[in-house]
């Protein structure tokens, strides 16, 4: 199960991708606002984060204007490892050795094909472990310090 989430500087990428995964038929929770709506984005980024903590969710798609704000806020949570992508290196190898629970992505940065492209990277790639597993062991690490 999938979240998306976001502020109002993303309304119209949030459209976009949850479309995009229902033509995919991929299941998800919409824990965003619609449009003329408003919400700081690290309330938006709360909630869903909170329930891939809880194993309610395995991944959240969160937007805002850059994807950064809403990246560094989910970052704060305890077991997310958030990333802002706008490219598709970034994307698959995020989750290929960082292990990422949460793609950010930025309403006024990425336009929703490149997007969806996005979130298909992310969503198909499985992480690889191995020396990366160390490396994510780090990070969690920090995270209890």
């Amino acid at each position: 199960m999938i979240g998306i989430s976001n502020d109002h500087a993303a309304v119209e990428l949030k459209i976009a991708i949850c479309e995009h995964l229902k033509e995919r038929g991929i299941e998800f929770i919409d824990y965003g606002i619609a449009a003329g709506e408003k919400i700081d984005y690290p309330d938006a980024a709360e909630r869903p984060c909170r329930d891939i903590v809880a194993g309610k969710i395995d991944k959240a798609i969160l937007l805002c204007g850059t994807g950064i704000g809403i990246s560094i806020a989910a970052n704060k949570i305890k077991g997310i490892r958030a990333c802002a992508c706008s490219d598709a290196f970034s994307a698959k190898y995020t989750r290929l050795h960082n292990d990422a629970n949460c793609l950010c992505m930025g309403g006024r940065v990425v336009g929703p094909g490149l997007a969806c492209e996005l979130v298909d990277l992310f969503l198909d790639t499985e992480f690889e472990g191995g020396r990366h597993q160390r490396r994510v062991d780090k990070i969690t690490e920090l995270e209890n310090k």
